[in-house]
């Protein structure tokens, strides 16, 4: 099973870190660009035993979605992958990549989709793919249906409309006996709080998209003080790839997202007293043994090439033939492709020539599209298309028929012109030779310079200075990247005041650190500054962070569903759903508030009689 929610290990970091007197080499480093691997699907005869009713914990997340079995056979997600899918525009549904299935996603990063509108799911027919994605690789053995409870996260105070959308997609689609709603800040929480039935504390709950200020009183969350900064780990990312792309815009193309991503995890880290730190960067000693180069992907091929003219020549044409063999394969498989889909969009449309409404519709949706007039402009465009590739071939197959021109005899010999007229520049300096010694007294003759031999290792390679704690700076200070909100440090100064004395002590004992983007070395040191500086005078507080902040969420919400799988509490079942409807919540300690839809009842207009 891939870690990939955990930070990659630190060890080169450390390396460079503990050495006293490093060398230039020491501090690069290579990019790991490592990429996904494909799930596999889990038949359940075969590899599990789990029987009905066993829970499936769902950690969806917006940078990364874990799901696996509350059981104890089972302690770590069987499945781990980023919430993303990749469809083109009219693929049919069963042409979706998600999560591990894309190996690199920058190709595809603009195909790229995702069913959060920053933490708070919006796009249900994407989730739906996740899920099927999830029950298929996870080994359920039932058809037509789920008939297992789900343990599922959800943003803090999450809109009751999104609720209600899940609630309906979980019971009408796959038919779920009961579903329970959690937060994951407060699983982590709990799961680190085993100790105290009751704890208070505040979470500070980093993530991809947003960081949440969480207070909980005596086992409770206080939704009302419940606070959130709408920064993550994705716009560190983009910041970051915005300071190098205007560093280095030789180096465009390969200052991608997902290098920043590794840069971040591998190579960033919080500063205890920010200005003092950049500080100390201006100090060349300084800047030489902690600045990170990391080296870009290079071709180091010679630029002179030995081979004679007439190789040269030979060349060209084996190259020029291999290039024309291989466009006219590939035209080829396009105009297979294309007319395949043309066939498939034919058959579509007569659906609706005969009359099937039902399944035209149906079979758009599978195409994603939305209407019969854009099923009808694809299939113009598309038929353009395999004209267009048709006249391609028939003129490569002319074009090839054609003799390639002989060049041999109109290039002259350049390396016996070169040498002839060496050979005449020496004679007349050995001419002129006992002329110059016998008039002019023997001068030293100058030193001719050495040309620097230029290092294109060194050309492409990305030197990481002060951007390693500028780029997670913003979490603190959102103004760097021109936002206008409250950083970390205001914002838990404003839910603090929110509270009396003695609650703001008892929330202070417990500050609790979760969630991927606190992973940052530094960041336990730089909230005790910035509670050191909000607190009062010989005031106590205490900082905890998660065991596993990245996984901790799932782990605390399977020890729930271990905990509470056989008992009422915090589940809702069909009959609460078809009853209550779907925005409907039961509560429970990891849970948000439940609240309800109220619309408020206008008064009847009294229309006064006219005269």
């Amino acid at each position: 099973m891939s870690r990939n929610s955990e930070f990659p290990r630190r060890s080169l970091f450390l390396v460079a870190q503990n050495m006293s007197a490093p060398s230039a080499a020491v501090n690069v480093y290579q990019f790991r660009d490592s990429r996904a691997v494909p799930d596999p699907f889990l038949e359940v005869g075969s590899q599990l035993c789990i029987p009905d009713f066993v829970p499936i914990v769902v950690d969806n997340g917006s940078f990364q979605c874990r799901a696996g079995w509350a059981t104890a056979a089972e302690p770590e997600p069987k499945l781990v992958f980023k919430s993303v899918a990749a469809r083109s525009r009219g693929a049919s549904r069963s042409e979706t990549q998600i999560g591990n299935d894309i190996p690199n996603l920058e190709p595809v990063r603009w195909l790229l989709k995702t069913q959060f509108d920053r933490n708070v799911v919006v796009n249900f027919e994407i989730q739906e793919l996740m899920f099927d994605y999830i029950f298929q690789h996870i080994g359920i053995n039932s058809e037509g249906c789920v008939n297992h409870p789900i343990v599922l996260t959800e943003a803090p105070c999450n809109p009751l409309y999104s609720r209600q959308m899940m609630s309906e997609l979980l019971f009408e689609c796959y038919h779920i006996p009961k579903v329970s709603y959690g937060i994951d800040g407060l699983y982590s929480f709990f799961r680190n709080e085993k100790g105290s039935p009751h704890p208070s504390g505040l979470i500070i709950s980093s993530g991809f998209q947003c960081t949440h200020i969480l207070p909980v009183l005596k086992g409770r969350l206080d939704a009302n003080n419940c606070k959130r900064i709408n920064l993550g780990g994705s716009q560190v990312a983009g910041y970051l790839q915005r300071l190098l792309q205007l560093k280095y815009p030789g180096h465009l193309p390969s200052i991608t997202l997902s290098r920043m991503e590794e840069l971040l995890h591998e190579h960033s880290y919080f500063a205890e007293d920010y200005t003092e730190e950049l500080e100390k960067w201006r100090s060349p000693d300084f800047y030489e043994k902690n600045v990170h180069k990391m080296q870009l992907p290079f071709s180091n091929k010679l630029l002179v090439s030995s081979f004679t003219t007439e190789e040269k020549l030979e060349r060209r044409q084996q190259q020029l033939r291999r290039l024309q063999e291989l466009n006219a394969r590939r035209r080829e498989e396009k105009l297979q492709l294309d007319q395949e889909r043309l066939e498939k969009l034919l058959s579509v449309q007569e659906l609706l020539d005969e009359g099937q409404v039902d399944l035209f519709h149906k079979a758009l949706v599978e195409l994603n599209m939305d209407s019969a007039e854009e099923l009808q402009s694809y299939i113009n465009k598309l038929g353009i298309a395999i004209e267009q590739t048709k006249q391609k071939i028939l003129q490569a197959e002319v074009n090839i028929e054609v003799d390639a021109v002989d060049t041999k005899a109109e290039t002259p010999d350049l390396e016996q012109l070169g040498s002839e007229q060496s050979l005449d520049d020496v004679e007349s300096i050995t001419e002129l030779e006992p002329l110059f010694n016998e008039e002019t007294p023997e001068i030293e003759k100058p030193a001719i310079p050495v040309q620097p031999v230029f290092n294109l290792a060194e050309y492409h390679q990305l030197f990481l200075g002060t951007e390693r704690i500028r780029a997670p700076e913003i979490i603190f200070q959102p103004s760097l990247m021109g936002e206008e909100q409250a950083g970390l440090p205001e914002t838990m100064q404003y839910v603090f005041e929110r509270y009396s004395k003695e609650q703001q002590n008892e929330l202070a004992q417990n500050v609790f650190l979760t969630g991927g983007n606190v992973m940052y070395p530094g960041m336990k040191g730089r909230i005790e500054k910035e509670l050191l500086e909000m607190r009062p005078f010989q005031s106590y507080f205490k900082i905890k962070m998660a065991a596993i902040p990245a996984l901790d969420a799932w782990y605390g919400a399977r020890d729930w569903a271990l905990e509470f799988m056989n008992q009422e509490e915090g589940w809702i079942t069909r009959q609460d759903y078809e009853e209550k409807g779907g925005e409907y919540l039961r509560e429970h300690k990891a849970s948000n508030a439940s609240s309800t839809i109220s619309i408020s009842k206008q008064a009847p207009k009294i229309i006064e009689p006219t005269v």
